[in-house]
């Protein structure tokens, strides 16, 4: 029989502060017990609820920093003697410098200029470079690796946005993956800084005007750094800042500056010059909410601040995204009355929606994204796991024409312009290296770029992807993606990884990760459940395991881990479970709720104490997914979704590595810490709780080769050992 939530919350925290503090030990290496718990009681709603490690959300603590660092320590020493992680870390290594080069988010100016990401398999991090052709030699624009060097720190670019023209680029650098950093403006003729740096970046979201006299941008307000966490980041601004010699930017959008608008906190802008006229586009995200609100203004008055703004789109519309055609025409993506999208189109000048005509109607295909060129709209839709690209033109009656594709798999367009008719993408399969590609728009022929050479793993023959169904606990059939090697034998014996996210109505679209291919190749089986929450059925299925629903997201992730007992592939004993971020829900809550069903499992930078979260930096902004303790209905689900609030003592779980960024902005590294320690006392199967923490890294975005690496290894390390792998098991 199960605990209620109110008696297994109290039975938690009454057994955990009798436990004696006793260190387990691993490999001859002892991890130290957590500091003693300071038990806080809080009641919400006629319910209380216990925090004994509330001390640990303040990670600078003296008695918590000493124990981050012992349980760092502990971890890397105790993965350094198993047998086979060397090997294991040699063979990764020697995969991927056979595999392909890495060319990413490539765009095209107005001159022909291409603008990418690129890093080939020798390198530990991508430069920003730029081509005069897709056949020309690559300029170097910024390397961090150098500035890494020169400062013993990990430096990474954030974003970049080449001016229309492609003669200058924007782009803004973080360090140690703390996801806020400087913004660079340079002259590409010249070599030369066109503004001095721009501090306060968190991701600048850089739009020229059309003639490259300046730009809009986004940035922190001056002092954030002494704001509470709930206050840090929000208020965000849009700057303009003019390249007229003297000028300085200035604010142009904020929360603060539009009362009249009446947006929460946390709401932040995007303004954008719309192609072929004087007025601006500004799409303002309310946090995580799928859906924009859209208003416009004139130009001029944006510039300098003065913007008088008319809505075109309420949250109740329902848009998620929003293009633009030469002259003003509006393209929107809405899910109202269609939950797998429809395209509108509004005409110019028009700012009522009403008077938009729908230009691609719902189906039973997900439109998962669109972008405009010169001449037509592009968009991408979502069968199963695959995707396809679509060419709507502008002119006339015309309906969409589906492009020729070399093979099915994941679609991205990186780069479209409004002075371009060719479209750039990128395209991936599961078992296809995903690789930049150019759409012609005339005879909507896709060719290969040559930006990187081939590799050895462009497309392993050796495995194969298999797509099935599988049946949840309310009888929702519920997508599962299989990767394995061909000649593998379902005897019920292969280790085995069931990877999740399911939040925000994001999807896991096909990729072939060279890293994981180092697992399937050593007989591991690799597998993605599509679980509600995410999107791989459009927003009816994103709003299945959202809030209330959310139990759907870790009960999809058990019956997807039970089919794969059923069906030969793995048993108990060899199947783990590994989610990050919002896919630490995914993992705690199964192991949590099905203990028995897992040998381990690899939360990565994953909230796990959905209660907190809304107080963290970035957990206000979350709150349209999750919800809040501030409204009743809302904490009954936040507190079904807390792994913290889950954990009962006694109970035999199955060993866990906590994988954090200390740096991180995103997820405090407070939430594996609060989780680590709450589990380790209640554990009783004797299996290890572990915490890998990095102080050179954060959310993961900006991470290294050989930080990508180190991580991966030590993931496919602790499975194995878990499975108990002979030559995975730690030795003294």
């Amino acid at each position: 029989m199960r605990l209620s939530s109110t008696r297994l919350c109290l039975a938690a925290s009454a057994l955990l502060l009798s436990l004696p503090l006793a260190a387990a030990e691993f490999g001859g290496v002892k991890l130290p017990p957590p500091p003693p718990p300071q038990p806080v009681t809080e009641t919400f709603w006629g319910q209380k609820i216990d925090d004994p490690y509330r001390f640990m959300e303040d990670p600078q603590a003296p008695a918590v920093a000493a124990w981050m660092r012992a349980q760092a320590d502990a971890t890397t020493a105790i993965m350094a003697r198993i047998p086979g992680r060397a090997t294991l870390l040699a063979r990764i290594k020697d995969i991927e410098s056979r595999a392909a080069g890495l060319a990413i988010d490539a765009v095209r100016a107005g001159n022909g200029r291409l603008f990418f990401q690129r890093r080939d398999p020798g390198d530990n991090q991508f430069r920003l470079v730029y081509r005069d052709s897709p056949q020309a030699a690559d300029q170097l624009i910024f390397d961090p690796e150098v500035i890494s060097k020169q400062t013993g720190k990990t430096h990474a670019l954030m974003d970049f946005s080449p001016s229309p023209d492609g003669r200058r680029i924007a782009y803004s650098v973080q360090v140690g993956g703390g996801e806020i950093g400087v913004l660079h403006v340079v002259d590409l003729a010249s070599g030369k800084p066109v503004i001095e740096p721009v501090d306060r970046i968190r991701y600048a979201g850089v739009s020229w005007l059309e003639d490259g006299s300046g730009f809009f941008f986004s940035r922190l307000r001056a002092g954030y750094e002494t704001m509470s966490q709930a206050e840090k980041f929000g208020d965000r601004t849009v700057h303009f800042r003019a390249l007229s010699e003297g000028a300085t930017d200035h604010p142009v959008f904020s929360v603060s500056r539009t009362p009249e608008l009446k947006l929460p906190g946390f709401a932040a802008g995007h303004i954008s010059q719309i192609p072929g006229t004087q007025r601006v586009l500004n799409r303002v995200y309310l946090g995580v909410e799928r859906h924009l609100l859209v208003y416009t203004a004139d130009l001029a008055d944006a510039v300098q601040g003065k913007a008088r703004w008319t809505q075109i789109a309420s949250v109740d519309d329902r848009i998620a995204s929003v293009d633009v055609a030469p002259g003003g025409d509006l393209y929107l993506r809405s899910s109202k009355n269609a939950p797998r999208f429809q395209v509108l189109r509004l005409a110019a000048g028009q700012t009522d929606l009403a008077r938009a005509v729908t230009v691609i109607p719902a189906s039973d295909s997900v439109i998962t994204g669109m972008a405009g060129s010169r001449d037509a709209l592009y968009v991408v839709r979502r069968d199963g796991a695959t995707q396809s690209l679509w060419q709507l033109p502008y002119t006339g009656d015309a309906k969409p024409q589906r492009v020729a594709l070399p093979f099915e798999g994941s679609v991205e367009i990186t780069g479209a312009s409004a002075r371009r008719s060719d479209l750039l993408l990128s395209l991936g399969g599961w078992t296809h290296a995903t690789k930049p590609w150019l759409v012609d728009g005339a005879s909507l022929k896709a060719t290969p770029l040559p930006l990187v050479g081939p590799g050895a793993y462009d497309a392993p023959s050796d495995i194969v992807a298999r797509e099935v169904q599988v049946r949840s606990h309310d009888g929702v059939m519920v997508p599962l993606s299989v990767l394995a090697r061909r000649d593998a034998k379902l005897d019920g014996s292969l280790p085995t990884v069931v990877y999740g996210y399911g939040a925000y109505g994001v999807s896991e679209d096909p990729f072939f990760n060279p890293r994981i291919y180092a697992w399937i190749e050593r007989g591991g089986v690799f597998a993605i459940a599509h679980v509600r929450g995410g999107g791989a059925y459009g927003e009816e299925w994103h709003l299945a395991g959202r809030k209330a629903t959310k139990p759907n997201t870790w009960k999809d992730a058990i019956a997807a881990t039970e089919w794969l007992i059923a069906n030969g592939y793995t048993a108990k004993l060899r199947v783990g479970i590994y989610g990050g971020s919002a896919g630490g829900i995914f993992v705690g809550r199964a192991i949590t709720e099905r203990p028995d069903l897992f040998a381990a499992a690899v939360p990565a930078v994953g909230t796990f104490d959905s209660l907190r979260f809304e107080f963290s930096a970035n957990g206000v902004a979350n709150v349209p997914e999750f919800g809040t303790v501030k409204k009743e209905d809302e904490f009954r689900a936040l507190l079904a979704m807390s792994t913290y609030e889950h954990i009962v003592p006694g109970t035999k779980y199955p060993g866990v590595m906590f994988v954090h960024g200390v740096n991180d902005i995103r997820v405090p590294v407070s939430q594996s810490l609060k989780t680590a320690a709450r589990l380790s006392l209640a554990t009783g199967s004797g299996r290890p709780v572990l915490q890998r923490l990095e102080y050179d890294s954060g959310h993961g975005q900006g991470s290294s080769r050989a930080q990508l690496q180190e991580r991966t290894t030590d993931m496919w390390s602790f499975f194995l050992w878990q499975f108990g792998v002979p030559e995975f098991q730690p030795r003294p």
